[in-house]
Parts: structure tokens; C-alpha cells; sequence
């Protein structure tokens, strides 16, 4: 129907419109001493309730058969798997052999130390912590989000094909915006590749949401992959210095 075509313009726009408040505009921006930012934090908050909301009210008034509850299945688990340690590994070697000594990263950790204190979080305990939910916790919110509710609904209404390279692109807007505040005037060399990287990643598990019908696989990868991404920044922001 016409009014989920909206819904979902809407859905794959809105999370990074939601970053450019909480992480730019509510935010000081510039690497600095670490200072908890309540405003930010209620924001960022808020802006994850809104957004994860959505595919819920909408099938809620559209399609409420869609929300029954499923049968766990662990089907593409093994490729999820391979394919995150493949990325994790991937992402290890280009930080130690060449991103580490890199002048593109030279103020990354500051930048990281100051962003995650405005959450509250200066301790390796807190950092570790923070890990733990963006690696277990929130990329299971994104893959329910970008592949279940955004491609599993996109694929209605364009070829399979199409809805992969939309839904995939539409997931890397958001890291966008977040790549430019780590990685301010960088956009060639850090912005651009690692977005891309970002919605490559994206088409891979929509791929493999539309080939085992189950969220587990693609969740398990995402996992994989934002775990070694938090141990990269952990090193970077305390194993550094």
C-alpha cells in the first residue's frame, strides 16, 4: 500500500536525522575533556524509543499478523557466524597494521574518551559495559529494525535486489553521520570507505535474512562485528592512552 511506502521513506530517514540531533547538535563536538551530558543522553534515549517504536505502531495499524510471535530458528547461524569473524578479523589487521599508526586516527581516541563521557562513561568498566549492550543488546534492536521491519517490508514493494542495495544503504545514513563526528574533514579517507563498508554489511545480512527467513544469523554476525568494533575502540580510547 501507498502509506507504507511512506512509513517506510520515513524509517530509513529518520534514524539519521535522529543522530544529527543527539550527536552533533546536542553535542559539543569537539574532543575534549570527558563531561557527562545529561541533555544527550535523554535525547539519545528518546530517539531510540521513537525509533524502534515505529515498525511496531505501524504493523500494530497496518498488518498486525505480521507481529506473531515466530519459531526461533538458527538457520544461517554458521554463515553469520563466518562472515563476522571474517569482518572482525578484517577490521583487526587494517586497525594494527595500518588505521593504528595512521595520521587519519590521530585524534580519534580524544574524540572517543570525549563522546563516551558525555554518556557518563569514563572507566574501562563503564566503556566495557557500553560494549556489552551496543555489541549484544542494540544490534539485535538494528537487525529487528533494518532487516526484520525495513528490508522485510521494502522487499514488498521493489525486487528483492533492489530492496538489499536500498535497505543496506539506507542502514549505513546513520553511521554516517556518526563517522563525521569521529572523523571531522576525513570524509574521503575515513567517512566514505568505512560507510561503505557499513552498508556492505547491511546487504549481507538482509541477504541472509532473505535466504534463512531468521533474524539469529544476521544478529549473530552483527554482534560479532560491533564486538571487535568496541574492542578497537576500547583499545583506542584506554589501551592508548
Amino acid at each position: 500500500m501507498r502509506a507504507e511506502r511512506w512509513v517506510l521513506a520515513v524509517a530509513m530517514l529518520l534514524p539519521a536525522a535522529l543522530a544529527a540531533v543527539y550527536f552533533v547538535a546536542l553535542s559539543p563536538g569537539a574532543a575534549g575533556e570527558p563531561r557527562s551530558n545529561p541533555v544527550m543522553q535523554a535525547a539519545y534515549a528518546t530517539c531510540k524509543v521513537v525509533q524502534f517504536a515505529i515498525p511496531v505502531l505501524w504493523l500494530v495499524y497496518a498488518d498486525p499478523s505480521a507481529l506473531r510471535v515466530c519459531r526461533v530458528s538458527t538457520r544461517g547461524v554458521g554463515v553469520g557466524v563466518a562472515f563476522g569473524l571474517l569482518v572482525a578479523v578484517a577490521a583487526f589487521a587494517l586497525y594494527r597494521y595500518w588505521l593504528a599508526q595512521s595520521p587519519v586516527f590521530a585524534d580519534v581516541p580524544d574524540r572517543i574518551r570525549a563522546k563516551v563521557g558525555e554518556f557518563g562513561i569514563t572507566s574501562r568498566a563503564g566503556f566495557t559495559a557500553l560494549a556489552v549492550f551496543i555489541a549484544g543488546v542494540h544490534s539485535f534492536l538494528e537487525e529487528y529494525y533494518w532487516r526484520w521491519f525495513v528490508y522485510g517490508r521494502l522487499r514488498r514493494h521493489v525486487p528483492v535486489a533492489a530492496a538489499l542495495v536500498i535497505a543496506g544503504l539506507a542502514f549505513m545514513g546513520h553511521h554516517v553521520v556518526v563517522l563525521s563526528v569521529y572523523f571531522p574533514g576525513r570524509f574521503w579517507p575515513a567517512v566514505l570507505p568505512f560507510s561503505l563498508a557499513v552498508a556492505a554489511g547491511g546487504v549481507v545480512w538482509a541477504w541472509l535474512y532473505e535466504r534463512t527467513g531468521s533474524l539469529v544469523g544476521p544478529w549473530v554476525s552483527h554482534l560479532i562485528v560491533d564486538a571487535a568494533l568496541m574492542l578497537i575502540g576500547y583499545d583506542l580510547a584506554f589501551g592508548r592512552g
